[in-house]
């Protein structure tokens, strides 16, 4: 939010007054499936741009559920940070030097899904918390590693802290992952055309793509589905996967377009998936928590 802040009093002159919101998602600890998925993290947020409290509201892109309500616009993607997932361990272990059976903390069933694909033996938990409380668990030794964005880790200043970073080839990352949402209300015509100073076409055209797949999959932060889309102002390539939860089957589909047809691209790709079998991979087993409960 502060880099966003910065990017449009330095673009625009504007001054930018911060306001902290605390989202239910940022608070509770049940796993997202169970609270209400990604969107925990942004109703709060648009109710009090709605209420008029806020001029705009700052969300990871990935938070965004696909639907948009017609009294809000996305109002400018800035410029992508690196959408690539990490792993942390305490002695800077690489995945394939943890020992058989390591536990590694992720409250991603895509991130364990893929996990599960690069290890068959690893055996991953789910976790929440910011990204000091997960880093510390792996510290105390209650867990020998966790998985988070690395762009999450890089923007708290703790990127040093990552032992491996994965490539997408490896595991692709979530959709809209590394990427910031700027929104404001839609009656706001003015602050929407301001805000186009800190929007990034090619990072909003790959973001598109990504979660135009996710929209026709009808899926949510609950499905173990990955995208990425890169390219040039000209060319946009697009990959994306859904894998059984328990990493045993993996469907990939990618192909390219133009970045102005990003939605259609992303549309076209998430029809091959479901032509190949994807709606039969996309159902969630109940999880477990640290202590072998039922998360549910």
């Amino acid at each position: 939010m502060i880099l966003v802040a910065a990017a449009i009093t330095a673009r625009t002159g504007c001054h930018v007054e911060l306001v902290g919101v605390t989202t239910h998602g940022d608070v509770s600890q049940a796993q997202l499936a169970q609270i209400g998925g990604t969107g925990v993290f942004v109703s709060a947020l648009r109710d009090r741009l709605l209420a008029g409290d806020v001029d705009l509201a700052v969300h990871s892109l990935k938070d965004l559920p696909t639907g948009q309500p017609e009294q809000i616009v996305l109002a400018a993607v800035p410029r992508r940070d690196d959408p690539r997932d990490a792993l942390v361990t305490r002695d800077g272990a690489k995945l394939a030097d943890l020992p058989a059976g390591a536990t590694i903390g992720t409250g991603s069933p895509r991130r364990a899904a893929q996990l599960t694909l690069l290890r068959k033996d690893i055996r991953c938990v789910p976790i929440r918390g910011n990204a000091d409380t997960r880093l510390g668990k792996v510290g105390a030794g209650d867990l020998d590693a966790v998985v988070l964005a690395a762009a999450g880790l890089a923007r708290i200043g703790r990127m040093e802290a990552a032992s491996e970073v994965f490539e997408p080839d490896d595991m692709l990352p979530a959709p809209g992952q590394g990427a910031l949402a700027v929104e404001c209300r839609a009656d706001d015509s003015g602050l929407a055309e301001l805000l186009r100073a800190v929007d990034d076409p090619l990072s909003r055209a790959a973001v598109t793509a990504e979660r135009a797949v996710l929209a026709f999959l009808e899926a949510g932060c609950s499905a173990p589905i990955g995208a990425y889309a890169a390219g040039t102002a000209e060319h946009l390539h697009l990959h994306a996967a859904v894998i059984a939860p328990d990493g045993r089957q993996v469907l990939r589909a990618s192909g390219d377009g133009r970045p102005g047809a990003a939605a259609q691209l992303g549309q076209d790709i998430a029809a091959r998936l479901l032509r190949d079998g994807a709606g039969s991979l996309m159902s969630v087993p109940q999880v477990r928590t640290m202590n072998g409960k039922d998360a549910s």
